[in-house]
């Protein structure tokens, strides 16, 4: 029987990485899960996971800092073994015209958001291609595409996010390993639902040809797929996922 694969989700606590930890895990990976330092939540959310079955690995890093990233990994590897996959999921957004927008605005959001993605793939990549197998799906936005008012910092690390991925994928394409980007429109998490109804309903849905909130689980479902052995001749894509709101 082959060896059990690791997956290693950052920011697996959030609306978005609850349903990726809990795919994942139903679909026979070992899941662990990052969650940033100052969440106090931790404990319950594991114990919720639990009584639903799902008894994952946490460890409280902050992707933005290399050293934290590398020492976590290093702790995963010594409890858990080598990382097969990798899923960039960690994100903040910091929104305010670029009038209004400081410079600790624009850091904080490409520290979380982009520079995460190094600091987290350094720490597997030599791995993956020492063992000839690895997938790294790294989750960017439809607004890194097509530009959002109020998020130059965001969109422009959401951008930055897949101009990585492409040149990674280059270079470890001949060694089994798979580099991704996948790019989701407005998605039914807790932070998007607990938009006023009357902004989704009048703002928010028009701009979704078909009518309707992404669920969770189908973005979950897309890095399953990605992560999966009849995905291997896929890399340096990045697969759009927003109803047809964006068509790129």
């Amino acid at each position: 029987m082959a060896q059990q694969r690791i997956a290693v989700v950052t920011g697996g606590m959030g609306g978005l990485g609850e349903s990726i930890s809990t795919k994942m895990a139903d679909a026979g990976y070992k899941v662990v899960v990052t969650y940033s330092p100052s969440n106090t939540k931790h404990k319950s959310w594991l114990d919720e996971m639990k009584s639903q079955g799902y008894d994952f690995g946490a460890y409280p890093v902050d992707v933005a800092d290399y050293d934290d990233c590398a020492a976590m990994a290093a702790q995963i590897a010594k409890a858990s073994g080598p990382i097969d996959i990798l899923v960039n999921n960690a994100g903040i957004t910091r929104d305010m015209t670029f009038k209004k927008m400081g410079k600790a605005d624009w850091d904080a959001v490409m520290r979380t958001n982009l520079d995460s993605c190094f600091n987290m793939t350094k720490q597997v990549m030599d791995g993956m291609v020492e063992r000839a197998w690895g997938r790294v799906i790294n989750v960017s936005s439809v607004n890194g595409q097509k530009g959002a008012f109020g998020q130059t910092n965001y969109s422009a690390a959401k951008a930055g996010i897949h101009g990585f991925t492409k040149a990674l994928a280059l270079e470890v394409a001949k060694k089994n390993v798979t580099i991704n980007t996948i790019s989701p429109g407005y998605i039914g998490t807790k932070m998007v639902t607990a938009i006023p109804k009357e902004i989704l309903d009048s703002k928010i849905l028009p701009q979704i040809p078909v009518g309707r909130l992404g669920k969770p689980d189908e973005v979950a479902g897309l890095i399953i797929y990605l992560c999966s052995e009849e995905a291997a001749f896929v890399t340096g894509a990045n697969i759009s996922i927003n109803g047809g709101q964006h068509m790129y």
